[in-house]
């Protein structure tokens, strides 16, 4: 900082070139760089340490609303006689934290200031809090015989605020200073924009169910993963959502076009591969439609589509898509997989695990945890149940010599063949369990499952009233196993979103 009486200066200060712009040549050159500095439409200008107000007559004369000020009321008084007639509000002030009230600009301008303030950093921070959102500071410095501030020095001062930082060097333009100039000389135009903030790239994939099966893509000829398995999945671009996004990708990969009601949510993982950036997956469920087939859409990507048992996926995965159908049978919702760098993109089988399951804050009280029903055939109860629950989205879950279960978020289904097991079959009709019911999607869905359910045992009961066998507008399937075990299968009829 350096101390100068600019009242004392005021009376002369106009005669250099570029102070006064007296000279038309060197008033046209500064013209011409303070029009493209400024915005197009007209525009609040906060001309600060305005000396005389030349450069506020430009602005003002460019059809912009000036606010001037200068800590000299000598200079104040100065720049209100030049800019007298244009509108131009002069204040008498300190530039560092001009007496402005509330009010916002669109353009904040200091030419020659910053280098005189004691604390740059501090009046640098209040300017952009004076600037409307996407606003401009405009910084016109230099070093003038070992004195002044470098655009290095004040480059980094506004980082702290802006990544938008544009440099010009002013010293080759002659005009600009009415002579040849040898020292550093420079503009630096700031936008209020914050510092960049982290931003990932945001992927969807598609858990399409056939029953205990998923459909499974093998990459070709894209760069990635090529040879491996995958879900069909993409990114979403800009001003898409993720379900716009899901449903775009199904179609071009695909050549399915799914409703936006047949999308379920399953699954967000935060995932890193290696040596590269993070990305937030968004796995999507929808059920398999035999009037629907999916189709290889893309086969100079696609080398292969076919379904894979969800309970036995192939190793040849790639890992981000293994991890994510390995927690969506798992019921998990929220996940992170965080690959190290240098490890494989592909599955391994046997090799470290990175996905971390991230509990959601539910309160679990009071929800069914299981249901097991005892049955006096295993084999036969799994074929029919097996069918029943995977078509239903359970899956396989635990597996021993006298019972297995599915599972399906937080709560599961076990059949079991306990040794304990007291003589006798199961009557509905008895005092106990009457029946299990089941949310089913639609009426499709529904009479699909009807159709299917005789080739598992399972038998239509009440088929003179089906399906309202529950009542007018309840649209219901109610099956029978051999064993008499009795399900109810309830068609979604809620309205959708």
């Amino acid at each position: 900082m350096t101390t100068i009486d600019w009242d004392a200066a005021a009376g002369s200060f106009d005669e250099e070139p570029d102070h006064g712009l007296l000279d038309p040549a060197v008033r046209d050159a500064w013209a011409g760089l303070l029009e493209s500095w400024l915005p197009g439409t007209r525009a609040d200008v906060l001309d600060l340490g305005c000396g005389t107000g030349s450069l506020s007559l430009l602005a003002a004369g460019q059809g912009h609303r000036v606010t001037a000020v200068d800590r000299s009321p000598r200079m104040a008084d100065r720049a209100r006689a030049k800019l007298a007639g244009t509108g131009a509000e002069v204040i008498v002030g300190d530039a560092a934290r001009p007496p402005v009230g509330e009010r916002v600009f669109d353009v904040v301008v200091a030419r020659h200031v910053v280098w005189l303030l004691p604390d740059p950093a501090a009046a640098l921070e209040h300017w952009f809090g004076l600037l409307k959102p996407g606003g401009r500071l405009v910084l016109v410095e230099g070093v003038w015989n070992g004195t002044g501030l470098s655009a290095a020095t004040l480059t980094d001062l506004l980082s702290a605020h802006t990544e938008r930082i544009h440099h010009e060097d002013l010293a080759p333009d002659s005009r600009l200073w009415g002579r040849q100039v040898d020292d550093e000389r420079y503009a630096l135009i700031a936008r209020a924009m914050p510092p960049h903030r982290h931003t990932e790239v945001v992927d969807v994939h598609l858990i399409l169910r056939r029953g205990p099966d998923v459909l499974l893509a093998r990459r070709s000829n894209t760069g990635y993963a090529d040879g491996l398995l995958h879900m069909p999945s993409g990114h979403a671009e800009d001003g898409e959502d993720v379900r716009e996004a899901m449903i775009r990708e199904a179609a071009e990969e695909i050549g399915l076009d799914l409703e936006p009601e047949e999308l379920r949510v399953a699954l967000v993982m935060q995932h890193r591969g290696p040596g590269g950036g993070a990305r937030m997956g968004w796995f999507f469920v929808a059920e398999f439609d035999p009037a629907r087939p999916p189709r290889n859409a893309e086969p100079e990507k696609c080398s292969e589509l076919d379904w894979f048992p969800l309970a036995a996926l192939p190793d040849d995965m790639v890992a981000y898509c293994r991890a994510g159908l390995d927690g969506y049978r798992a019921g998990e919702h929220f996940m992170i997989h965080w690959h190290r760098d240098g490890e494989p993109i592909a599955y391994a089988p046997g090799g470290a695990r990175r996905a971390v399951p991230l509990p959601a804050a539910e309160e679990t009280t009071g929800r069914v945890h299981h249901v097991e029903l005892w049955v006096a055939d295993l084999a036969e109860a799994e074929r029919g149940w097996g069918w029943l629950l995977g078509r239903l989205g359970h899956v396989p879950y635990q597996h021993w010599a006298h019972g297995r279960s599915w599972r399906r978020g937080e709560t599961y289904v076990v059949l079991e063949q306990s040794p304990d097991l007291a003589a006798g079959g199961h009557d509905r009709r008895r005092p106990g369990l009457n029946h299990l019911a089941f949310h089913v999607a639609d009426r499709a869905a529904l009479d699909a499952l009807v159709a299917e359910a005789p080739a598992y045992g399972w038998r239509l009961l009440f088929p003179d009233r089906h399906p309202y066998a529950g009542g007018e507008g309840h649209h219901a399937a109610y099956l029978e196993d051999p064993a008499g075990y009795e399900v109810e299968l309830v068609a979604d009829s809620r309205p959708r979103p």
